[in-house]
């Protein structure tokens, strides 16, 4: 595990609390295949919970603005918006942990390496940042995701 205590952003970021973007302000700063992309991730969770997305700014500027998504009452995970694209932000727990090790082997090499660097929370358990690079990181993404809540639909 890394053991980095601060976080940086691999891109730039909404980072004035002062001013809330709108939905338009928030495609033109990601561009058309960061939203697009964006889009895609919700459209696969909402396949699989109930969920729920608002804007918020929740750890200070070097996070900047983002979705808080959430299933019910459960925090799912949050995405930060970046230039060209977005980041992937979740905590799990030990349990989603063990989950994790069962299926890492199948992930592609960046998301073990991800894995691999996460910061770490409980015995186990971590944060995860991950800015999303293709398409196809959005499928395995999502499975870190269902490790931390099994998904309801």
């Amino acid at each position: 595990m890394s053991n980095e205590n601060t976080f940086i952003a691999e891109r730039q970021r909404l980072g004035d609390k002062k001013i809330v973007p709108t939905e338009a302000d928030i495609q033109n700063f990601m561009g058309y295949i960061g939203w697009q992309q964006l889009m895609d991730f919700e459209e696969m969770l909402r396949g699989r919970y109930n969920l729920n997305r608002e804007i918020k700014f929740p750890f200070g500027k070097n996070y900047g603005w983002g979705f808080r998504y959430t299933h019910g009452k459960t925090l799912l995970l949050y995405t930060f918006f970046e230039e060209g694209g977005f980041c992937a932000t979740i905590t799990i727990n030990d349990k989603g942990a063990m989950t994790v090790e069962g299926f890492l082997t199948e992930m592609s090499q960046e998301m073990q390496q991800m894995w691999h660097d996460r910061y770490p929370c409980d015995v186990a358990g971590c944060w995860i940042h991950h800015s999303i690079k293709s398409d196809s990181q959005l499928d395995e993404f999502v499975r870190f995701v269902e490790a931390k809540i099994k998904p309801k639909k």
